[in-house]
């Protein structure tokens, strides 16, 4: 039985627990109140999740600890805090959030079952309608963290936990700066293909218990039809919709209402799950109602048929027109066709761009830009952010003081010869933590791999945004090229403050990997 403690987790550590100092043991008893009965598993921050007593209510209850407490358990303490808030029959119930300095715990609600992770290792994918039934309690419980202002931040197969009566549970909230409601949206996507497959979608910087998604040539999943007939069409494509941030993703009510059309339609072996035709999300209107209107797909296809009537009609008419007020005759009905072929500003023919690729980078193609003062000491380590391995990468120096780069310079950056010029539509960076302040900018020409070229690169290079640089939100930075018709040969992805670092000594970050897309 798994009671994790967070959601991205490694392989737990089956050597015991992972505290040293503050051990816990069991039949101590916490705070006067909470007596430990068996350590049950470690997560991937080392915290330990305990099985307990409340022995004031006679209650199980799960116990969550870290060592040490103080600041370095804020997060997890203050998350706990907010997620008490939040009473929704989806949600696990926090009771407790304890900082003893040396070690910090929470204490919430112990459920009877076990994680959707370990489900789906013990029997496989789930059917479309249970891996539906799944997707919309989580998303109802979202929903009512969203409705709050709150994010959760941790949706994960090991978060989700499926108890013995049946009931789902998100537990373990982990919502910082980095997380967004979007991210948990997609998440969402990230269950459900998951519950379909087997497999997880995401490509995480830490390693991961979990068993990766087949992939493309680019590192995108495969869509679960194309891995497990049998699922149907539109809960594929809702799958990967959610997983795709080129299409914008629903509110979590919206979801929450699409999902619970589902869910129903399943339950009662209705017809309409099989064929249920384009996405509702535009239905809710904000609402957190699971009962959609039973006569829009009737509306839908009566507004669809008025729009080709009227197409239809303009066409002619327009052709009706031209024709009749043609002096040689020769502009008739169907006699011209350029309206079939995009055109330009100019008139000229438009070739539509083909879908973008991953570019293939090399050592050879990157190197360091660190901006003058710099000893450039780890210049060497720039060919590790285009390796593919995501447990390499350049880590800047700590810098003390401030986070842009202790006031010492103006920042630092990859840069990135493509060796011709190219059209690219995205920019991926991966990081080791969240909270790194980063632009992409260009330029026409390398000055020089120096400390006098990279003052030169600097002061030549552009940003290709007209915004001011914003922190990343997560360990995964996207920065969307707008212009496809402009090519670029240089490319800087140019560092201009760090995040405090994981030992909180100073300011530092490890860029894992980076990666282009163009045509």
């Amino acid at each position: 039985m798994t009671q994790v403690g967070e959601g991205h987790e490694t392989a737990a550590d089956e050597a015991g627990p992972v505290l040293t100092f503050g051990a816990p043991t069991a039949g101590e008893i916490l705070a006067e109140r909470y007596q430990l009965e068996e350590h049950v598993n470690n997560d991937s921050a080392g915290r330990q999740v305990w099985r307990g007593i409340d022995v004031i209510l006679r209650r199980a209850v799960a116990v969550v600890l870290r060592h040490p407490g103080g600041d370095s358990a804020t997060e997890m303490l203050q998350a706990a805090v907010a997620a008490s808030r939040v009473i929704h029959p989806n949600l696990v119930g926090v009771y407790d959030a304890i900082d003893e300095e040396q070690r910090a715990y929470v204490v919430r609600e112990w459920v009877d079952g076990e994680s959707l992770r370990d489900l789906i290792a013990a029997n496989g994918p789930l059917d479309p309608a249970r891996a539906i039934a799944i997707a919309h309690s989580v998303a109802d419980a979202l929903t009512a963290v969203h409705a709050t202002g709150m994010v959760h931040g941790n949706v994960h197969p090991g978060s989700v936990l499926i108890a013995d009566d049946g009931r789902v549970v998100l537990a373990d909230a982990r919502a910082d700066s980095s997380d967004t409601v979007e991210g948990d949206v997609r998440a969402v996507g990230g269950l459900l293909y998951f519950a379909l497959t087997s497999h997880w979608p995401h490509s995480e910087v830490r390693e991961s218990a979990l068993t990766d998604a087949v992939r493309d040539a680019d590192g995108n999943p495969a869509a679960p039809r194309s891995s497990r007939p049998g699922v149907p069409a539109y809960l594929d494509d809702l799958t990967m919709d959610l997983l795709d941030r080129r299409v914008a993703a629903p509110a979590s009510d919206a979801l929450t209402a699409e999902l619970g059309r589902l869910d129903a339609a399943a339950a009662a072996e209705d017809d309409e799950f099989e064929d249920v035709g384009p996405l509702r999300f535009m239905q809710s209107g904000g609402s957190t109602s699971s009962e959609p209107s039973k006569t829009a797909p009737k509306i839908l296809i009566g507004v669809g048929a008025l729009i080709v009537i009227a197409i239809v009609g303009l066409v002619f008419g327009i052709r009706a027109i031209t024709g009749t007020s043609s002096s040689d005759g020769t502009n008739t009905a169907g006699g011209d066709t350029s309206a079939q072929t995009p055109t330009g500003d100019g008139g000229e023919p438009v070739t539509p761009l083909p879908e973008p690729k991953k570019l293939e980078l090399t050592a050879d193609m990157v190197r360091l830009v660190d901006a003058p003062p710099g000893d450039r000491t780890d210049a060497d380590e720039a060919k590790l952010t285009v390796d593919g391995d995501m447990d390499t990468g350049w880590s800047t120096q700590t810098f003390k003081g401030a986070p842009n780069f202790g006031n010492t310079k103006e920042g630092m950056g990859i840069l990135i010869n493509l060796g011709e010029a190219r059209a690219l539509s995205e920019v991926r960076v991966f990081t080791s933590v969240p909270g790194v302040t980063m632009d992409v900018r260009t330029g026409t020409s390398d000055p020089g791999n120096s400390s006098k070229g990279d003052k030169q690169l600097l002061k030549d290079y552009k940003s290709l945004s007209d915004e001011k640089p914003e922190k990343s939100t997560g360990n995964k930075w996207f920065y969307s090229v707008s212009d496809s018709n402009t090519k670029y040969q240089y490319v800087l992805v140019f560092l201009t403050e760090l995040p405090q670092s994981e030992e909180g000594s100073g300011y530092k970050v490890t860029v894992n990997e980076i990666e282009l897309y163009g045509y």
